[in-house]
């Protein structure tokens, strides 16, 4: 572990120079620099990946937490989405997309 150890002079190893660094820059930056270098971050990557790789990235990270997870943990989620969604909509929203919901299952009984 070359990164843990420390040279014969006595300085840092990497990990705490690493942490310093990163403690630096947090002190030194406001949340709109990060939102900044994460937007740029997610051009690059979209750029560079396709609808395939999202799609991996997005099963793997499904699957990562259903393992980390259980029943309580994705009832929570639920509520707690469902809670916010009523908060930022109006009735006009949930019939819209009832209406929208009862097309879509008419269409699907059609085609069985």
């Amino acid at each position: 572990m070359a990164n843990k150890e420390k040279d014969n002079r006595g300085s840092m190893t990497v990990e705490e120079a690493g942490r310093k660094g990163g403690e630096e820059t947090a002190r030194t930056h406001d949340k709109e620099f990060y939102q900044e270098i994460g937007r740029k971050g997610g051009e690059a990557t979209s750029e560079n990946h396709d609808k395939e790789f999202y799609q991996e990235i997005g099963r793997k990270g499904g699957e990562a937490t259903s393992e980390n997870h259980d029943k309580e943990f994705y009832q929570e989620i639920g509520r707690k989405g469902g809670e916010a969604t009523s908060e930022n909509h109006d009735k006009e929203f949930y019939q819209d997309i009832g209406e929208k919901g009862g097309k879509a299952r008419a269409e699907q009984r059609d085609n069985d």
